[in-house]
């Protein structure tokens, strides 16, 4: 996470009613359900209990891991051993079965240097190794993880985070998620909500590929000064 100290630039179109871009983590920038799904199957084996339903393969996708521990192991009669095999059972083996969304790159690349980037998710203390991993973590100005708050997703205290450290208000920003939790989320920080390939969600903007993503932008920003470009 950003130092809260650091002093960060503005972007060179600061009178624009649109600076930030939130992006979620999981089913956003990646494709990672079959990570998760063997990273919890290798847990729930260890303690010889049958793989994920399709109920818990949803559940898992949008919340803490300890959210989703307590979920899959209901009514196991030893959650702390559960929670202290989790704490020391390593991710780094699936995070290379993580799959980037196509056209993700070409996006921040339109985004920059017209606007903040951040990072709100409910991983915890995967978030930095899957970022670097990838070679994504240079892309974001703010990364706020479930482990930086008192208060996961769908509380807002995240955004609410961000926005104090760029001093910006809900209106200037977006949220781009593709889950429930999502979608709530945004609702309770009061930012315009946009969900990324899942139409059934309620939103402000739907976004199929981030092919479409500067059309969008475009879009957003119709009447204002916005050319978002790397300045050479």
């Amino acid at each position: 996470m950003t130092s809260p100290g650091k002093i960060i630039s503005p972007p060179h179109w600061i009178d624009n009613v649109l600076k930030l871009v939130a992006f979620d983590c999981d089913g956003v920038l990646f494709d990672s359900q079959q990570a998760n799904i063997a990273f919890y199957n290798a847990i729930l084996a260890h303690f010889d209990r049958p793989p994920l339903d399709p109920e818990a393969v949803d559940y898992i996708h949008s919340h803490t891991v300890w959210e989703s521990l307590h979920h899959i192991f209901s009514g196991y009669p030893d959650l702390a051993a559960v929670f202290t095999f989790a704490r020391s059972f390593d991710y780094g083996p699936f995070i290379s079965m993580m799959v980037e969304e196509p056209f993700l790159r070409e996006f921040f690349r339109f985004l920059r240097p017209g606007c903040y980037l951040a990072l709100a998710t409910n991983r915890t203390t995967t978030t930095q190794a899957v970022l670097s991993h990838h070679g994504l973590a240079n892309n974001f100005d703010l990364v706020v993880s479930a482990q930086d708050v008192s208060y996961p997703k769908p509380h807002p205290e995240a955004f609410v985070r961000i926005l104090e450290h760029f001093c910006l208000s809900p209106r200037e920003a977006i949220y781009i998620g593709d889950s429930r939790v999502d979608e709530q989320f945004a609702a309770n920080a009061g930012v315009p909500f946009v969900a990324y390939r899942n139409p059934g969600l309620t939103a402000e903007y739907h976004l199929d590929s981030f092919a479409a993503g500067p059309d969008l932008i475009r879009g957003l920003v119709r009447d204002q000064a916005f050319e978002p470009r790397r300045k050479s």
